[in-house]
């Protein structure tokens, strides 16, 4: 059993669409729920691996930065670049510069990654759709949302990639991804293994409830590969993927509500223990030979 304390919160941002809020003030709002934190409430995660990681925020790292980074040359939003012009980091010189850096708030780049990050960016601006999905004339990067969820009564949030300024007909809000590799094959696997989904449902369901769209919303998925020659594939997901989506973020906000009220959030297995089959694949495989 995992009971934890509830951190003491700062004053929650007013409901509504806020188009200057600072990615650092939107993510501090511990008393609402955004789409990742629907996601990490789910198997195979849990409730208290999400609340853990709500009060323990985790530094910036090498890991994120080259996201963080191609955010920021292709949206136009984000920390600085600061490039760290040494041939080598393990110096004792380019550490203190790496750290300065990560202390202002700013992402650390070799030369070289800089470089990818402004080619990423222009082979976005040379692909029709993404261009024109993307087009700063058009919209505006970082734009952040707070409502009530009417069947359970928590705050909701949600912080758009890129929200359209103007638009005729249906809104399409594009989210940004960059990835390995940004077949339709590859980025199916991605689908399920992060959810994105439900980041789907959650973004369309946030655009109605404060009245930037309507039932017809959809979020489109612009993937770029991560290496040369930087290729941009823009992806939607089908009807069921985004019901499938939208029933779990109900059990997620569901729980999040249950949790909330009660000051526990459960691990894997707190009351009774979990009885697991084999894979199928196994279980297949050795029933065939052995039973």
């Amino acid at each position: 059993m995992t009971t934890i304390a509830e951190p003491q919160a700062l004053e929650a941002p007013a409901l509504g669409l806020h188009t200057d809020l600072s990615n650092e003030d939107y993510h501090a709002d511990k008393t609402s729920l955004s789409s990742s934190g629907a996601r990490k409430l789910l198997p195979p995660s849990c409730p208290a691996k999400f609340r853990y990681e709500q009060d323990n925020p985790q530094p910036a790292s090498k890991t994120f930065d080259y996201g963080n980074a191609a955010h920021k040359t292709v949206l136009g939003n984000g920390p600085d670049l600061v490039v760290i012009d040494h041939d080598t980091w393990n110096t004792k010189a380019a550490k203190a510069e790496v750290a300065e850096a990560r202390a202002m708030g700013a992402i650390p780049l070799k030369q070289n990654e800089m470089q990818m990050v402004v080619d990423m960016a222009a082979a976005i601006r040379r692909h029709p759709l993404a261009a024109a999905l993307l087009d700063p004339a058009y919209g505006a990067p970082e734009q952040s949302g707070f409502w009530v969820d009417g069947p359970s009564g928590i705050r909701r949030r949600v912080r758009f990639d890129w929200l359209p300024s103007m638009h005729a007909g249906r809104l399409i809000v594009p989210d940004y991804k960059t990835a390995a590799d940004a077949s339709n094959d590859a980025f199916q696997k991605s689908i399920d293994h992060y959810g994105y989904n439900q980041q789907a449902a959650w973004y369309e369901e946030a655009a109605q409830a404060l009245g930037l769209g309507d039932e017809t919303t959809e979020l489109l998925f612009v993937v770029q590969e991560k290496t040369a020659p930087y290729l941009v594939n823009v992806i939607g997901l089908d009807y069921f993927a985004r019901e499938i989506g939208r029933a779990k973020n109900r059990v997620a906000i569901e729980k999040f509500a249950e949790c909330t009220d009660t000051g526990y959030w459960p691990g894997y297995a707190d009351k009774n223990p979990n009885y697991v089959p084999l894979p199928g694949w196994a279980e297949n495989r050795d029933k065939e030979i052995y039973l």
